[in-house]
């Protein structure tokens, strides 16, 4: 894992913690979404947040409830899900983060890319996009 701290000139950083609270918030929405806890989705993603990318040949460019929406009715853990964060990079306020989620519903991968900023001391993600790397979706979904 990887993470970049730049541009705190004359700043106290914290980067263990700014490190420890971006997984948090990444890890709040690998479980919102392998479980449809709506709850955990909400904490982790800001209210304007939006959602971009491509399964299957549909394209997805939409507001984040419609995530919320999808993993309350879908949820990705179908009994072989499973994520890792691949890494966190990090400038003061702002941050990325790259998941690699398997098995979600059954078959599918993916690799998120998601866009965090710090608003008022708590990180929350402002971007979900998404590449579907493999697998098929289940019908209906």
């Amino acid at each position: 894992m990887a993470q970049a701290n730049e541009g705190n000139i004359g700043v106290a950083a914290d980067v263990v913690g700014d490190y420890d609270a971006i997984c948090q918030v990444l890890q709040l929405c690998t479980e919102g979404e392998a479980k449809g806890d709506v709850a955990k989705l909400r904490e982790a993603f800001h209210a304007d947040a939006q959602m971009f990318g491509s399964l299957a040949g549909t394209r997805y460019d939409v507001p984040i409830e419609e995530l919320f929406a999808l993993a309350e009715s879908a949820p990705a853990d179908t009994g072989t899900y499973r994520s890792r964060i691949l890494s966190v990079q990090q400038t003061g306020d702002a941050a990325v983060g790259v998941v690699a989620e398997e098995g979600y519903w059954g078959t599918i991968s993916f690799i998120d890319y998601f866009l965090l900023a710090r608003i008022e001391g708590v990180w929350k993600i402002v971007c979900k996009l998404f590449e579907h790397t493999g697998g098929e979706p289940p019908e209906g979904v």
